[in-house]
């Protein structure tokens, strides 16, 4: 309950900011925030609760920026533009879901990588030239609706993935995590679950990558396949605790925020501190942010009695 309250103070706290703040360094801060959100709580549905490692996270990310950009900038409607968008990523997850829950561990992880990199290479090969919305878009551009749209997906999958992992079905989708032979001699059919996972995941993924087409004024497309997306979700939703509900939320925070103190100060260095952060919660603290909360918690308890 009480995780539940500070989500919601969060995101009043964010919705209210444009009321106060006319500043657009901060609400492009807050923009960035967002989508990390959305980005990581994507990622951990399926990385974090099924236990499948998706390092293509990119790929889904991409087809999704990729189907509303083209759709948006040939003058279809944002929402639709946005659902198609994800439907696109959604209906890729399920061609490729069956091939790719043939294997296991780490030929999962390698696989769906390699599937990243052959369409980041292949759309840069079709689309070499840099994607910029139209004049009159350019001319009327504001920030805010951007800023409402990406708070709204952040909310969003937040709230997909926690009205989910309670549900019977996200029992499944644990219960496969944690041992898949044994949640299939359980009644659990790990193939149902693990795929239902991934479309989930997926589409909400597209969905990001559509709203991180309608903000950016121009960018390559093959930008948005980058492994960095993919990299970037996974290193978030370990620093802030993956297969928690928060620990996106949290890891989003700390990683955008900090991210842009280490790009300031030490350009070239920020992204070998990454590394090695990435290192030491993965060796020490591998229930990231919120692990650390519980342990402090649980050392004041102690104390107090």
């Amino acid at each position: 309950m009480k995780t539940l309250l500070g989500g919601i103070l969060l995101a009043t706290v964010f919705a209210a900011l444009p009321f106060v703040t006319a500043r657009n360094d901060l609400l492009n801060l807050g923009v960035q925030i967002f989508l990390a959100i959305a980005l990581a709580q994507s990622w951990n549905l399926l990385g974090g609760y099924a236990g499948q490692i998706n390092l293509g996270h990119a790929a889904f990310f991409g087809l999704g920026a990729l189907a509303t950009r083209v759709l948006w900038v040939g003058g279809m409607p944002l929402f639709l533009a946005l659902s198609a968008g994800a439907a696109v990523a959604t209906l890729f997850g399920l061609l490729i879901g069956g091939p790719a829950f043939r294997l296991r561990g780490a030929y999962f992880a390698i696989g769906t990588l390699a599937l990243a990199e052959i369409l980041r290479i292949t759309v840069g090969n079709l689309m070499p030239e840099i994607s910029t919305i139209p004049a009159v878009a350019l001319a009327s551009y504001s920030i805010i609706p951007r800023y409402y749209l990406t708070l709204t997906i952040a909310v969003l999958c937040v709230a997909v993935v926690a009205l989910l992992m309670v549900s019977r079905v996200g029992l499944g989708i644990q219960a496969v995590r944690e041992d898949e032979a044994a949640a299939e001699a359980s009644g659990v059919g790990t193939f149902r679950h693990k795929l239902l996972a991934l479309v989930i995941s997926t589409a909400l993924v597209g969905l990001t990558g559509g709203a991180f087409a309608y903000y950016h004024v121009s960018y390559y497309p093959q930008h948005t396949f980058s492994p960095a997306w993919t990299f970037d979700a996974v290193l978030i939703a370990f620093i802030g605790g993956v297969g928690t509900g928060h620990g996106p939320g949290l890891g989003a925070l700390f990683y955008v925020i900090l991210k842009e103190i280490l790009a300031v100060r030490l350009v070239e260095l920020h992204l070998l501190v990454f590394g090695v952060l990435f290192i030491l919660v993965v060796l020490f603290l591998p229930g990231g942010l919120v692990e650390a909360w519980n342990r402090a918690r649980r050392l004041i308890t102690t104390r107090e009695e």
